[in-house]
């Protein structure tokens, strides 16, 4: 029987979603701002919650855990640049702005920013 499911599959097995969201969310971190499809900006936009909420901790086992999922010059940018400013703050990291649809193939798109 099936049961309901709440993440978003973006057409995709479990591997390539899961690297599509990790590059997704290191372009959001490196840029601050990024321009992607609304399913996708949904989908990554609690991962980054997530991410910034532990880079706040900013104790070296976050700081582990961020290098290897991030890399080290995304955790680096994260911790020391990003999570200081949301220090004051409990949550709401992100802003999806919904933008036009894209002309190709009329995907509707969006943007992702740090507050």
């Amino acid at each position: 029987m099936k049961k309901r499911i709440k993440k978003r599959t973006l057409s995709r097995k479990a591997g390539p979603r899961k690297a599509l969201q990790r590059s997704l969310v290191r372009s959001l971190v490196l840029q601050e701002k990024i321009e992607t499809t609304e399913a996708k900006a949904k989908d990554i936009s609690p991962i980054v919650e997530k991410l910034i909420t532990r880079a706040k901790k900013g104790n070296i086992a976050e700081r582990r855990y961020l290098s290897a999922l991030l890399g080290a010059v995304s955790a680096k940018k994260l911790i020391e640049e990003v999570a200081p400013r949301y220090l004051q703050r409990k949550g709401g990291y992100t802003r999806i702005i919904k933008r036009r649809p894209r002309k190709s193939d009329s995907a509707r798109l969006a943007i992702i920013e740090f507050v």
